[in-house]
């Protein structure tokens, strides 16, 4: 039989939650979500344990984010409702983790994109490594930052955030800590060592004793990105990064040219709509809401089609351009709300997912 694919043990005053489905690049399915939600509604009144850890058995990623591929089953097999429930599980988890009582570390190490970052990024204590590779990808897939990820790209210096969203970006360790979504970084070979005082000592303990590590290339900084992204919508940026010649604009612009054009509008609304609301359930709510409407469009299905299933990378968009996006539909997505909601914040005593 394959091993589980969440590990949970004790060790301590330790509790530890472990990915453990390298072959998917530990993405999460529902039975994944759920039993590491059950898992920290035990451990958050069991009086052994002081510090909770996120970490994965796969050098390759901490996780790769959703099952991409079993939603658009769930889509096509059982309807819009039944495709929901992974993300709303997964941004129920989100918030938990953010208001956790217990202090909880998760470990970066390798790929963390989309729902890795909604279990991952938004924790007390979130370490990276050299191998990190942190991204939300999601306009690619025709679906929009989700699981938190647009509240910290919201809150991210200047517009970076809105840069990261729109492109997809992938940041290093140094990129990552710049932008919010992680505190520290530390040597992966320097894990293990960390774990092993994380069983005895306080995790702030732990983290004041990390030595700085050097930085990585950090990429374009605020004020060079600022004349491009400050911009009244995709289009205009889209135009400001066709006129600059530097090689970060250009690969911007390979980005954006491979987005689904409907997602990206969407994208871009509802960065700007993040940064007006006051905290992350309010922004999960927003995203929530704005995945179910997703849902419903065909780009979605034909966006996993093309990237995951038969990896053509020719997606057949629906509008096809940026310029038969229409801005009414837009506004609607960003209002309409589904007849289901996340129910936050999450009860201290309610285990139902």
């Amino acid at each position: 039989m394959p091993p589980e694919p969440i590990q949970t043990t004790v060790q301590g005053v330790l509790g530890r939650i472990t990915l453990a489905r390298p072959e998917a690049l530990n993405a999460l399915n529902l039975g994944m979500i759920d039993h590491i939600a059950t898992t920290l509604h035990t451990w958050r009144h069991d009086p052994r344990i002081e510090t909770v850890l996120l970490d994965s058995t796969s050098p390759r990623a901490f996780c790769a984010g959703g099952d991409i591929r079993a939603i658009r089953a769930l889509l096509q097999e059982h309807g819009l409702e039944a495709a929901t429930q992974p993300f709303r599980h997964s941004y129920r988890m989100a918030s938990m983790l953010a208001g956790y009582p217990k202090p909880v570390v998760s470990f970066l190490d390798g790929i963390c994109m989309g729902g890795g970052v909604g279990l991952g990024g938004h924790v007390r204590h979130r370490i990276v490594t050299e191998r990190a590779c942190v991204a939300m990808p999601e306009n690619a897939i025709a679906l929009t930052p989700d699981a938190g990820g647009s509240y910290l790209l919201s809150r991210a210096p200047g517009l970076s955030g809105l840069r990261l969203a729109l492109t997809g970006g992938r940041m290093n360790a140094t990129m990552a800590i710049a932008a919010g979504f992680a505190d520290r970084q530390a040597p992966s070979g320097a894990l293990d060592g960390i774990r092993q005082a994380l069983t005895h000592m306080p995790a702030g303990q732990v983290m004041d004793s990390l030595p700085p590590c050097p930085a990585l290339d950090g990429g374009p900084d605020t004020t060079t990105i600022a004349p491009v992204y400050d911009a009244p919508d995709v289009a205009t940026v889209i135009a400001r990064l066709q006129a600059h010649q530097a090689p970060w604009a250009q690969a911007d612009l390979a980005a954006l040219r491979g987005g689904c054009p409907f997602s990206l509008c969407i994208t871009f609304a509802a960065y700007h709509a993040a940064r007006a609301l006051p905290d992350l359930d309010h922004v999960l709510e927003q995203e929530f809401q704005l995945i179910c409407q997703l849902l419903r469009r065909p780009d979605f299905a034909e966006g996993v089609r093309a990237r995951l299933i038969d990896k053509d990378n020719a997606p057949r968009w629906s509008p096809p351009t940026l310029a038969d996006v229409s801005g009414h539909e837009i506004a609607s997505c960003l209002q309409n709300h589904a007849s289901f909601s996340l129910d936050l914040p999450v009860p201290d005593a309610d285990q139902e997912q």
